[in-house]
């Protein structure tokens, strides 16, 4: 037998290994998850620590991305991601380096969004299939509430809920699991948070934040958030 096919075998053997395993990781995760939706139906209020000027490191805010399916190529110029949604239209004026067609760069780009999206928060967590997110949304539900929730993405499924209500902050985490009837919500049981009140007169609202949402069921590691916002409060439409 040839070194080619015994290496060629050795692969094949390993790649279904690696299959097997992650099927199994996978099962024993998709089992807490659904263990974890056992969970008081609420969560603990979170007092507001007002602060006249939030000290810190906001510099995330001047940091932006591109639209999902975009990014920036080798050439310096923003194009379809690799592996991405890119449009039809959009593709058939590539070459077959994927470089744009000279003659064609200017409806390329009122094809394709390249907004420039700053981010607004910085975070870590851990969660059910959660690979982080830079994005968070804050409305205004009233004169006296305001509803934050980061958003989610192609690897991220789990999202941070907040209401604000008052001198109150009422937090949860959203499971919209990819996996069908795993969905679940953790509810916050303990933490803190604290927001510059100069900026919430101003409509924006600056914070750094701790929350912890207890442990899954036969998982020792508790689900958790932290990190900072700042992002302008929009009016409900």
């Amino acid at each position: 037998m040839s070194i080619d096919v015994v290496l060629k075998a050795r692969v094949k053997k390993m790649r279904n290994s690696f299959i097997i395993l992650g099927l199994i990781f996978c099962s024993s995760c998709l089992s807490v998850a659904q263990g974890a939706k056992k969970t008081d139906k609420t969560s603990v209020p979170i007092n507001v620590q007002w602060v006249g000027e939030l000290a810190g490191d906001f510099s995330f805010a001047s940091k932006w991305s591109y639209p999902m399916g975009v990014e920036m190529k080798e050439n310096g110029r923003a194009g379809c991601s690799d592996g991405g949604f890119c449009p039809p239209r959009c593709e058939a004026m590539l070459d077959s380096n994927g470089n744009i067609l000279k003659d064609s760069i200017a409806i390329f780009y009122q094809l394709l969004d390249t907004t420039h999206l700053f981010h607004t928060i910085q975070c870590e967590a851990w969660c059910y299939e959660w690979a982080g997110t830079d994005f968070i949304s804050a409305s205004r539900k009233g004169q006296e509430r305001i509803n934050c929730q980061t958003a989610t993405n192609m690897a991220t499924h789990c999202s941070l809920q907040l209401d604000i209500v008052k001198n109150s902050c009422y937090a949860k985490i959203e499971l919209n699991s990819i996996v069908s009837d795993n969905n679940a919500v953790f509810y916050c049981t303990e933490g803190y948070i604290r927001i510059d009140k100069k900026r919430w007169k101003q409509g924006i609202i600056k914070a750094d934040f701790s929350f912890d949402f207890g442990s899954a069921k036969n998982v020792e590691k508790p689900i958790y958030w932290k990190g900072k916002i700042q992002t302008k409060i929009e009016d409900m439409k």
